[in-house]
Formats: C-alpha cells, sequence, structure tokens
C-alpha cells in the first residue's frame, strides 16, 4: 500500500488589532482567534496546486481552517473537530501586560508544562492528535489525503505519523499555508 498524507496550515487568521493585554484578558483573544475567518487574500499559488493532488479534503471544524478549504477552491470530504487546535488556557493574573502573540508563547509553554487551567491538557491533547492521525491514515486509503489544520496540533499529528511510520517528505516551514507531506511506502 502506498499512501500520502498531507498537513496544511490555515490561511492567515482575520484578527482586529489588539494592544497589549493580561493573562485575564487573553481569555477574549483566544475566543476571538477561535472564530476568526481568514484575510480576503487568494491562497498561494503553491498551497492551491498541492491542495489540487488530493483526493480526501480534510478540514478542522474551525473557522480559519473552513474559509480556508474555500480560498482552495475545495468542498471537505470530512470536518471534524478533532483536528481543531490543541487549547490554549489563559490565566488570572492582570500584570504584566504583553502583545497576544507573546502570551499565546508564554501559555503554550506553561501548557506543555502542564498548566491548562479550564482548557484541553497537553496530555489529552496528544491522545486527539493520535486518534486524529489514525483517521488520517485509514482514509489514506481512498486516495492522497489534505488536512487543513492548525500549526501545534499540525505538529503533534505529525509526530504520530512518523512513529508509525510515515515518512516527511516535503516541507515548507511552519507559517501561514504551509504543508509538510508524509508517505508510507509498504509492498
Amino acid at each position: 500500500m502506498n499512501g500520502e498524507i498531507t498537513l496544511m496550515r490555515h490561511g492567515q487568521p482575520n484578527l482586529a488589532a489588539f494592544g497589549k493585554v493580561s493573562a485575564r484578558d487573553m481569555k477574549r483573544w483566544i475566543e476571538q482567534y477561535d472564530l476568526s475567518e481568514i484575510i480576503d487574500r487568494p491562497a498561494p499559488e503553491a498551497s492551491v496546486g498541492l491542495a489540487a493532488t488530493a483526493k480526501v479534503i480534510v478540514s478542522s471544524s474551525a473557522p480559519r481552517a473552513l474559509t480556508s478549504v474555500r480560498a482552495l477552491g475545495l468542498q471537505p470530504t470530512l470536518v471534524d473537530e478533532m483536528f481543531c487546535e490543541a487549547q490554549l488556557p489563559y490565566g488570572r493574573w492582570t500584570l504584566p501586560r504583553l502583545s497576544p502573540f507573546t502570551w499565546a508563547f508564554i501559555l503554550r509553554i506553561l501548557w506543555l508544562c502542564g498548566f491548562s487551567g479550564k482548557v484541553e491538557s497537553a496530555r489529552k491533547a496528544r491522545m486527539r492528535a493520535n486518534t486524529a492521525a489514525q483517521r488520517l491514515q485509514s482514509l489514506a486509503g481512498e486516495g492522497p489525503v489534505l488536512l487543513l489544520g492548525h500549526g501545534f496540533m499540525n505538529r503533534m499529528i505529525a509526530k504520530q505519523l512518523k512513529a508509525a511510520g510515515w515518512t516527511q517528505e516535503k516541507s515548507d516551514g511552519n507559517r501561514y499555508w504551509s504543508a509538510k507531506t508524509y508517505r508510507m511506502n509498504q509492498s
């Protein structure tokens, strides 16, 4: 059996500008981020070309992933929240005030170290990534699979694919619209 799975990150989210915020304010920022679609720009030609080779189109249920699928001119075969981004916790602190992206970095590190607050823990997210990887592998029997997902969850899924014997064949980084392709070659 030959299989191919491409994990593509969504396009750039269309977010309102935020100044410096507290860890407590991050709750509102995360909520807005989770509801955001992507900016109104055409998808990069390389992404469109890569996506056109897929037979099975899978998407996270997040608006930024679904609008990315539409920007590629595709319709998803499967939409499931199991492919959504690993949740970010937020704190109760009012100081310091930092940019949301600085807080996102700090909170992701804290999350990896065990702080999850009221969101899914890193352990549960890894279990979800394992389930997602298994689902993608089963879909790969139908032809090349494209997942329109998220940066951190895609990395977690990739780790599970590698553990199952899949080999990374292509990668173009970790930015918006980036993609990594994995292959399984068995006789």
